[in-house]
């Protein structure tokens, strides 16, 4: 069975969030997880911050992240 904990901890987190749809896929090799708020839709612009996350657009609307190096950040709490 799988521990249901750790998927209710986020609720407050999505609850919050300005889309209501949320997708996610950890690529574990990459160690990249893609957080996305709509599906086929492909980003015709992209900006990388500081701490190696891609937010990724199409037009002036955020659809997506991409969190490089994940599992490290799970160490760093």
């Amino acid at each position: 069975m799988v521990a249901l904990t750790p998927y209710l901890d986020l609720l407050p987190t999505v609850i919050e969030l300005p889309q209501k749809n949320l997708w996610l896929f950890y690529d574990e090799q990459a160690d990249v997880l893609y957080i996305n708020f709509q599906q086929n839709i492909e980003a015709d612009d992209s900006e990388l911050t500081d701490d190696d996350i891609l937010i990724r657009y199409s037009g002036d609307d955020i659809i997506g992240y991409t969190v490089l190096h994940a599992q490290q950040r799970t160490m760093m709490k």
